[in-house]
């Protein structure tokens, strides 16, 4: 048996970082959130969570971000979501 993990922490971080192996993501987010599950599955089949602004669909075998929307809206260019490890 698989438990999903219930909540996880995502950070918006700029695609393009100076001095990217001196600084950690976590450093260099410019949002963070952490999100719960909502028990709902998203658009595209993997859990939904919620939480602070953000909804994010996440595979939590590889904890990759599948969808994501930011105050209602698609992420800006030049972001990127991931979840904090």
């Amino acid at each position: 048996m698989t438990t999903e993990p219930q909540r996880f922490t995502i950070l918006l971080v700029p695609e393009f970082i100076e001095n990217k192996d001196a600084v950690s993501a976590q450093d260099s987010a410019v949002r963070s959130a952490v999100v719960e599950a909502t028990g709902e599955t998203g658009e595209t089949g993997y859990p939904r969570y919620a939480g602070d602004g953000i909804v994010a669909d996440i595979d939590p075998r590889t904890r990759t971000v599948e969808a994501l929307l930011v105050d209602g809206s698609e992420l800006d260019y030049g972001l990127n979501a991931m979840v904090a490890t």
